[in-house]
C-alpha cells in the first residue's frame, strides 16, 4: 500500500472532520493498516474554515502533519483556494461541483462531483453529505473497503441512522464509478 497523506477541507459543520476520523479508524481497527489524524478548524467551528488531515501506511509513521497531500477533497471555495496547490504532483483532487468552481492549474486528477445536490436529492438530507464524500472518495481511490467504513459507523452512531449513512455512502462510490 504504501503511504497516503489526505487532506480533507471545507466549511465547519460540513462533517470532513469525522469523515477523516471515520476513515482513520477504518483503517487502524479493520484493514490492520497505520493511521494518523489530525485537524484544524476556526475560532467558531460551524461556518469557519476546516482541515482535517489523515496519513495511512502499511509502515511506522513518524511525523503526523500532512505537508504535501496525495489526495485533497474540498468541500468550499475558500478551501480549495487554500489546499488545491499543496497537492502532490499526480495527485487526486476531489471537489463537490456545487460550491466548488476548480480551475485547471494544479498537477492533479481532478473530480468534480455533485456530492451535495445527489444527498440533498436522493435522502433528503445534507446531514450524511460527509459520509458520501467519503464514499466517492473510496470510490476514486479505495484505501479502505466500504464494510471497514460501515463497521465503524456502526459503532459510533444510534442504529436509527445507519441506513441513510449506508445510502450516502454507496450514492458517493456510485458518483465515482460514474466519473
Amino acid at each position: 500500500m504504501g503511504r497516503t497523506r489526505l487532506v480533507f477541507s471545507g466549511s465547519g459543520g460540513q462533517g470532513v472532520i469525522t469523515a477523516a476520523i471515520v476513515l482513520a479508524e477504518a483503517a487502524v481497527l479493520h484493514e490492520g493498516l497505520i493511521a494518523v489524524q489530525t485537524q484544524a478548524y476556526g475560532a467558531a467551528a460551524r461556518g469557519s474554515a476546516t482541515r482535517a488531515d489523515v496519513i495511512i501506511s502499511d509502515k511506522p509513521i513518524n511525523y503526523p502533519m500532512v505537508v504535501q497531500p496525495n489526495i485533497v477533497v474540498c468541500l468550499t471555495q475558500e478551501a480549495y483556494n487554500l489546499y488545491a496547490p499543496i497537492i502532490r504532483p499526480g495527485g487526486l483532487l476531489l471537489t463537490d461541483s456545487r460550491y466548488v468552481r476548480t480551475e485547471r492549474k494544479v498537477d492533479a486528477k481532478q473530480r468534480e462531483l455533485p456530492m451535495h445536490a445527489t444527498v440533498t436529492e436522493k435522502i433528503g438530507a445534507a446531514v450524511v453529505y460527509n459520509i458520501c464524500m467519503l464514499g466517492a472518495l473510496l470510490g476514486l481511490n479505495p484505501l479502505v473497503r466500504i464494510e471497514s467504513i460501515m463497521s465503524v459507523l456502526e459503532g459510533r452512531m444510534p442504529k436509527r441512522f445507519l441506513e441513510m449513512n449506508r445510502e450516502a455512502l454507496m450514492l458517493g462510490v456510485g458518483l465515482a464509478s460514474g466519473v
